[in-house]
């Protein structure tokens, strides 16, 4: 793909959704980190539900801290892993506070060090929390990625890597979201709803579906 190409795919992208945002509920960078270690292999809806019942009551590394593995288990447990996740959260609390001033950090290397963090919370938490270039590859933009062929890849790294070099420069930081977005409500994975498309003419995939 050219290109020429990608910058009218992103353009499009862009005229049909301006400031494009993360369907995780949050309202602190702490928060939005809590609900994206909560959503590995769990929907957006599922942890909004169960972070509308904890905010309110325990939203700093502090106050879920005090709450303890168990005590957290009881708002999560509706959330897939939620055992593994609890215990995860509880450790990420405790370094935050010993380590980061109770500050969510700002760079990688960090951010993956916390129990439960990896390549793909780190880049989401520095890109909507803190406005850093990064590209989250979930499922959703390696499929989008591969088949328009924005950005093809044999795995979510080589995804990630081409999809930073490639995307034209003004559109990097909300590039991911315009992605998923586009992955979970349009280049659905089983049949595509290619009709419906913004970016039909321009997509390389070869077995388009007319709806």
């Amino acid at each position: 793909m050219n290109a020429q190409k990608r910058l009218e795919i992103f353009t499009r992208l862009r005229n049909e959704n301006p400031e494009p945002r993360t369907e995780l509920e949050w309202s602190t960078p702490f928060e939005l980190l809590i609900a994206v270690l909560l959503s590995a292999q769990a929907t957006d809806v599922s942890v909004n539900k169960a972070t509308a019942r904890l905010y309110p009551v325990a939203n700093t590394p502090e106050s879920i801290l005090a709450l303890g593995v168990e005590g957290l288990k009881e708002y999560i447990k509706t959330i897939g892993l939620f055992n593994t996740k609890a215990e995860n959260v509880i450790k990420t609390c405790r370094m935050l506070i010993e380590q980061h001033g109770s500050e969510v950090p700002q760079t990688r290397e960090a951010l993956e060090a916390l129990p439960g963090v990896g390549r793909k919370t780190a880049n989401v938490v520095l890109n909507t929390a803190f406005g850093q270039p990064t590209m989250a590859v979930d499922t959703h933009i390696f499929r989008v990625s591969n088949r328009t062929r924005i950005a093809p890849g044999k795995n979510v790294l080589e995804v990630e890597h081409k999809l930073m070099r490639h995307v034209p420069k003004e559109f990097l930081v909300d590039a991911h979201h315009w992605l998923i977005l586009h992955g979970r409500y349009t280049c659905v994975a089983r049949k595509p709803r290619c009709g419906s498309c913004v970016i039909e003419d321009l997509c390389e995939y070869k077995d388009k579906v007319d709806l």
